[in-house]
């Protein structure tokens, strides 16, 4: 396996219908910190990149002003970024050092979360540096209570970009901003309009490399302070969104925690959306860091410090239709498997 280092980073920009992602990525490709991404959209007609285009390099691909490379993705992801790659390494489009992918506004971000960590030959080459979700500002309270595709859209978000806030009245910012820290409470929510240093916030600050890792947690784990348990909007119990944030106070096991992990989301992953955490592990003098999305667990990774005096184990869950209660439960039956003996 190459190097973390050395893989090229992937930025996974998703969004409900209508919330301005073309938008937004018309104004990144514009950025010259960008101009050696690659990009790939369902349908390059979508994106109205005529006043962007340099050159038609064949009938998938062009090339724009920034030094961007733009194709289209022809059928399955996997194989779109595979030909990607060969393409670069045989020297037939220009050498990208980043990826973009925009996908459908009805799109599950977890099938591409795992095509970029669990298939061979893309992990081998490519890594995931952040899933940036656009909201409408305008919209937002209709998108989440009537679409799982946007809650779960939201939910897996690194980072979410609050859309058309030009449009909309304070009274719904707010709601909307309300909505989504009830929601992905971990994730900052960052207005289009009045942030001039999108590429640096969204793109080039990799959530997970090692340099940016230790603050990222940190953020977090402010957030999750304020974390309860919240269910989002008024939907049947089997397809409520929640919340919610579990601590332990002893050292964890690292075989017995992986292993009731492994059976959670075997059972339930489908349901959990997110799960982030920072886990005291008994022999183990530095705080391990894991995240998941639904199914798809990123390997773990050491901080060099703790980020604060607090030295519990804890877990933050995004899950649709899986209660709190229901993870107690389950991680009762390791309990003492996993805590360190008096």
């Amino acid at each position: 396996m190459v190097d973390y280092e050395r893989r090229l980073p992937v930025n996974l920009i998703t969004g409900f219908l209508g919330s301005g992602k073309t938008t937004l990525l018309q104004r990144l490709l514009r950025a010259p910190e960008l101009g050696r991404t690659a990009v790939l959209v369902n349908e390059l007609g979508e994106i109205g990149l005529d006043h962007l285009l340099l050159d038609v390099l064949d009938a998938e691909t062009v090339l724009l002003k920034s030094g961007c490379v733009c194709c289209t993705i022809r059928g399955d992801l996997a194989e779109a970024i595979r030909a990607l790659h060969g393409r670069r390494a045989r020297g037939e489009i220009p050498a990208f050092d980043r990826l973009a992918i925009e996908t459908t506004g009805l799109a599950d971000p977890a099938p591409i979360v795992a095509t970029l960590t669990a298939e061979p030959v893309v992990a081998q080459h490519f890594r995931l540096s952040s899933i940036v979700t656009t909201v409408d500002a305008v919209n937002c309270a209709q998108h989440l209570a009537e679409h799982p595709e946007a809650q779960s859209q939201a939910a897996v978000a690194d980072r979410l970009v609050l859309t058309k806030t030009d449009l909309a009245a304070p009274t719904a910012i707010a709601a909307a901003r309300a909505a989504l820290g009830r929601l992905n409470p971990a994730a900052p929510v960052i207005d289009a309009a009045g942030t001039p240093e999108l590429p640096a916030v969204l793109l080039t600050g990799d959530v997970y490399e090692p340099a940016s890792r230790q603050a990222e947690v940190g953020h977090w784990l402010q957030a999750g302070h304020a974390t309860h348990h919240h269910h989002h909007h008024h939907a049947p119990a089997e397809q409520a969104v929640s919340s919610f944030a579990l601590s332990f106070a002893e050292p964890l096991d690292w075989t017995a925690f992986g292993l009731w992990l492994t059976m959670l989301l075997h059972a339930h992953g489908h349901r959990v959306l997110r799960v982030k955490g920072i886990l005291n592990v008994k022999d183990v003098a530095t705080p391990v860091v894991i995240h998941g999305v639904q199914r798809t667990v990123h390997p773990p990774a050491h901080l060099e410090r703790w980020p604060d005096a607090d030295r519990r184990s804890r877990l933050v869950f995004i899950t649709r239709g899986l209660d709190q209660a229901q993870i107690k439960r389950s991680l009762a039956a390791v309990q003492r498997a996993m805590m360190v003996p008096a």
